[in-house]
C-alpha cells in the first residue's frame, strides 16, 4: 500500500487508490483510513492534471506568457513536489522517526501529514492552469490574475503568485523589448501583445493591456516603436545614434523591479521616450517641420488666409453654374435627370487646382508665401467623401456642412507621410476637415448674402416712367401712376426680404468674426505660446494683474515676484518631444471644437437651416 501511495503521489494512476466503489481494497479499510487515502488520491489526481495541462500549454498555447508560466509551474513547483515525495520515501526506507514508528510500523497519518502544506497550493495551481487552458486566455489576463492573488492572505499562495507573476512580467517585457528597443513586433506570440498591426497602421488593443500599462504609457510605447522603425529605415545617421542608445535603454528596462507598478513602467518609458526625442528624433522630425504643418492647418483648414476661402468658394460656385448651364443647353431627350448636374471627382480636383492658381496670381505674395503655398498644394487634397467612410467628428450634426460647397459631400484632407505620422493621425485630419467645412459654410453664406446688394437690378425700378413730352399726356401720366403704384407695392413686399437678409448678414458676419478672431486665432496663439515656451504678451491676451492665464504645462516661475511689470518675461525652456506635442495638439483640437459650438447639435442644426 505504501508503494501505491508513493507512486500515486509521483503522478502515476493507481487502481488501488481509486474512488471506485468496486475497489476490493475499500472493504479492508476503516473509515478514517479511507478519508486519509481520499486526501492522497485527490492530491495525486491534481498533480497529474496540473502536469498534463502544463505540458499542453507549454507546447500548444499561442501566448508566450502562458507558456513561460506553465514551464515555471512544471519545473519549480511540480519539481518541488516530486522531491518532497522522494524525501518521504527516503525517510521511510531509512526508518526515519518522523515517518516510521515502533516495530517498523509506518502510520498512514504521518505520511499524509507531510503533504498537508501542498493541498492548498495544488488547488491554487490547478485553478491557474485551468485559467490558462480556457479559450481566449491572454497574457495580460494571466498577469492581472496573478497580481490579484497577492492579496489572498496565505503566505504560500502569495509567494507562489509573486514568483509566477515575475515570470509572466519578464516574458511580457521580453516581448515588449523587441518593439521598445528595435521597433519590431515579436515574431512569436505577437497576437498576445497589445499592439496590433493592421494594414500598415498600429492599433492599441485595450483588452491586452496588463494592469501596469496605462493608456498613456501604451501610447508612449507605440510612439517609441514607430519612431525606431522609421529612424532605421529613413536615416542612417540616426540609426547609428540609436545603436548607441540601445545599452542605456536596455539597462532601464532591466532595472525595473518586480512586481511592476504602473508608476514604475510609466517612468521608465518616459525616460526612454525623452532620451530618444532629444537625440535621434531631432533630425528625423524637428520642431520646425511640425510647425510648418500646423501653420498649413491654421492658414487653410481654419481659414486664417481669407483669400483661400474666397477663391475656393468662387471656383466651386463657378463649377456649379457651368454644370447647370451645360445641362440647360442639352436637348430634352439627351438629359439624364440629375447626372448632368452632379459634380464628379475630377471636377472637384479641378476646383482646388484653379483655387491654387488664383492664390498664386494674387499681388503682394512674398517668397515665403510662395513656399507655403507650394507645400500646401502638395499636401492638401479636396475630394468627395465616400458613403460609409469612417469619420471621427462627422456626426449627424456636422456632416451636413460638407454638402454646402459643391452640393455633394466634399472634404479637405492632408496627406500624412512618414515621419509626420509620429505627430499627426488621420483622426486629427478629419477633425480639421469638419471644422473647415463648418467655417467655410458660414463664410460662403456671408459672401453670397453680401452679393445681393451688388445686384442693382433687384433694387432698381424698371422700366422708368415715360419721358416728356409723352409723360405729360394723359396716357403718359396713367403709365407713370401705374409704375409708381407697382414700385410702391414691390418695395412694401421686398422690405421684409431686405430686412431679413440684412439681419442674417449681420448675424453671419458677427458669427464669422467671433469664430475667426476670438476662437480660432486666440486658441492658436495660446497653443503657439505653449510650443515656443513663451508667456503670452498683454496685447495678445488681456488679463488682470492678479489672475494671469497660465498653460497647464507651465511651471511656477520662482523669479516672477522679483520681476517688474515692464521687464519682459524670460523664455521658458522648450523640451517638448513629438508625443507631448501630439497630445497637446489633440487637446487643442478638442478645445477648438468645443468653443466653435460643434458639440452643440441644437446650435449646428439651426445654423444649417439658416445657411440653407
Amino acid at each position: 500500500m505504501l508503494h501505491e501511495i508513493i507512486l500515486s503521489l509521483s503522478g502515476h494512476a493507481s487502481p488501488l487508490l481509486s474512488a471506485n466503489a468496486a475497489n476490493p481494497s475499500s472493504s479492508l479499510l476503516s473509515p478514517p483510513e479511507k478519508e486519509l487515502l481520499a486526501t492522497v488520491t485527490s492530491l495525486s489526481e491534481k498533480h497529474r492534471k496540473i502536469r498534463s495541462a502544463a505540458e499542453e500549454i507549454s507546447t500548444e498555447s499561442k501566448s508566450s506568457i502562458c507558456q513561460s508560466v506553465a514551464t515555471a509551474i512544471s519545473s519549480k513547483y511540480l519539481g518541488d513536489f516530486q522531491r518532497k515525495v522522494l524525501e518521504v520515501e527516503t525517510g521511510i526506507l531509512r526508518k526515519d522517526a518522523s515517518s516510521v514508528g515502533a516495530y517498523n510500523i509506518v502510520p498512514l497519518t504521518a505520511v499524509v501529514g507531510q503533504f498537508s502544506e501542498w493541498t492548498r497550493l495544488m488547488d491554487w495551481l490547478l485553478r491557474i492552469t485551468q485559467l490558462m487552458m480556457e479559450d481566449g486566455c491572454t497574457g495580460s489576463r494571466l498577469i492581472n490574475k496573478l497580481n490579484k492573488q497577492l492579496q489572498t492572505g496565505y503566505t504560500d499562495i502569495e509567494e507562489t503568485a509573486l514568483h509566477l507573476g515575475q515570470v509572466a512580467e519578464s516574458a511580457w517585457l521580453r516581448q515588449a523589448s523587441c518593439w521598445i528597443l528595435y521597433g519590431r513586433l515579436s515574431s512569436y506570440g505577437h497576437n498576445d501583445f497589445f499592439l496590433q498591426e493592421e494594414k500598415g497602421r498600429y492599433e492599441i488593443n485595450q483588452d491586452l493591456l496588463p494592469h501596469f500599462v496605462s493608456p498613456q504609457t501604451a501610447r508612449s510605447i507605440t510612439f517609441i516603436g514607430k519612431s525606431l522603425h522609421q529612424i532605421r529605415t529613413k536615416s542612417e545617421t540616426s540609426a547609428s545614434c540609436i545603436s548607441g542608445l540601445l545599452p542605456k535603454h536596455l539597462q532601464l528596462l532591466s532595472s525595473m523591479q518586480h512586481p511592476i507598478t504602473s508608476s514604475g513602467m510609466s517612468n521608465t518609458i518616459s525616460a526612454i521616450r525623452k532620451n530618444l526625442s532629444q537625440t535621434a528624433l531631432q533630425d528625423l522630425l524637428p520642431l520646425s517641420k511640425i510647425q510648418e504643418v500646423l501653420h498649413i492647418f491654421h492658414d487653410f483648414f481654419l481659414l486664417n488666409r481669407g483669400e483661400f476661402a474666397i477663391a475656393l468658394v468662387n471656383e466651386a460656385d463657378e463649377r456649379i453654374r457651368s454644370r447647370w448651364q451645360r445641362s440647360d443647353n442639352l436637348a430634352y431627350e439627351k438629359r439624364d435627370k440629375l447626372s448632368d448636374v452632379v459634380v464628379k471627382d475630377g471636377e472637384v480636383t479641378a476646383v482646388l487646382a484653379r483655387t491654387w492658381t488664383s492664390m498664386f496670381g494674387l499681388h503682394g505674395i512674398t517668397d515665403e508665401d510662395e513656399d507655403e503655398l507650394d507645400m500646401a498644394r502638395d499636401m492638401i487634397d479636396l475630394s468627395i467623401e465616400k458613403a460609409g467612410k469612417s469619420a471621427f467628428l462627422t456626426t449627424a450634426s456636422t456632416a451636413m456642412f460638407h454638402t454646402t460647397l459643391l452640393s455633394v459631400p466634399t472634404a479637405l484632407s492632408l496627406k500624412i507621410s512618414s515621419p509626420l505620422d509620429l505627430f499627426l493621425s488621420q483622426k486629427e485630419v478629419e477633425i480639421y476637415s469638419s471644422i473647415n467645412a463648418y467655417l467655410l459654410s458660414i463664410r460662403r453664406a456671408h459672401l453670397r448674402l453680401s452679393d445681393l446688394w451688388k445686384i442693382t437690378s433687384l433694387r432698381r425700378h424698371h422700366p422708368a416712367p415715360p419721358a416728356p413730352p409723352f409723360g405729360s399726356t394723359p396716357q403718359g401720366r396713367a403709365i407713370t401712376v401705374k409704375l409708381r403704384t407697382r414700385a410702391e407695392t414691390r418695395s412694401a413686399q421686398m422690405r421684409n426680404v431686405w430686412a431679413t437678409s440684412s439681419s442674417a448678414l449681420y448675424v453671419l458676419g458677427e458669427l464669422a468674426a467671433y469664430f475667426q478672431g476670438e476662437v480660432v486665432n486666440v486658441t492658436w496663439e495660446d497653443f503657439q505660446h505653449w510650443i515656443s515656451g513663451t508667456e503670452p504678451t498683454p496685447a495678445s491676451r488681456p488679463s488682470t494683474r492678479g489672475s494671469k492665464r497660465k498653460s497647464p504645462h507651465d511651471e511656477e516661475d520662482p523669479d516672477s515676484s522679483m520681476r517688474s511689470d515692464d521687464e519682459p518675461a524670460p523664455k521658458l525652456e522648450n523640451t517638448h518631444d513629438p508625443q507631448t506635442l501630439s497630445a497637446a495638439h489633440q487637446r487643442y483640437l478638442l478645445s477648438l471644437k468645443h468653443q466653435l459650438l460643434l458639440t452643440a447639435p441644437a446650435f449646428t442644426d439651426s445654423l444649417f437651416k439658416l445657411l440653407q
